[in-house]
């Protein structure tokens, strides 16, 4: 299955993956040892969390290779009329306006304005122009965007 990240976003999945390798594997493995000399592995709390640490390390690495090798570069939108994955666009919300990007799930972060394409949000605004007015039920209730401007 595609990931779709921006380069920024395949650069960050690619530095924490090396950094699990080279770096948070080092620290565990240390972790273990120091464990290990402390005696009965049985009940030492110290070698089953520095295990459990490992497996959680080991998840994220074969993870995080995989969301490398199937990435899809998403370019950043300029100027379109619409919207689509790598937009950043205005909107008019409740009298504010607000600015946010249209992003692959993997790189979504709502207090940044990085909506994922995937969310429901994400999900509303894709393919709309300028001047639409979108209606979104959120918990709280409907909220009605207005795109402004398309970055």
């Amino acid at each position: 299955m595609p990931t779709y990240l921006s380069k920024q976003g395949l650069e960050d999945l690619k530095a924490e993956h090396a950094k699990r390798i080279t770096q948070i594997r080092k620290e565990i493995a240390e972790k273990i040892s120091a464990a290990k000399e402390l005696g009965d592995l049985s009940e030492n709390f110290e070698y089953h969390e520095a295990k459990e640490q490992q497996g959680l390390n080991e998840s994220r690495v074969v993870q995080l290779a995989d969301m490398i090798r199937d990435a899809v570069i998403v370019n950043e939108s300029t100027g379109g009329t619409s919207l689509g994955l790598g937009t950043t666009f205005v909107v008019e919300v409740n009298g504010a306006q607000k600015t946010y990007s249209l992003v692959g799930s993997n790189e979504s972060d709502p207090m940044s304005g990085k909506i994922s394409n995937e969310s429901p949000i994400g999900l509303a605004f894709m393919g709309h122009e300028v001047g639409d007015l979108i209606e979104i039920q959120t918990p709280g209730g409907a909220m009605t965007y207005k795109i402004i401007s398309i970055k």
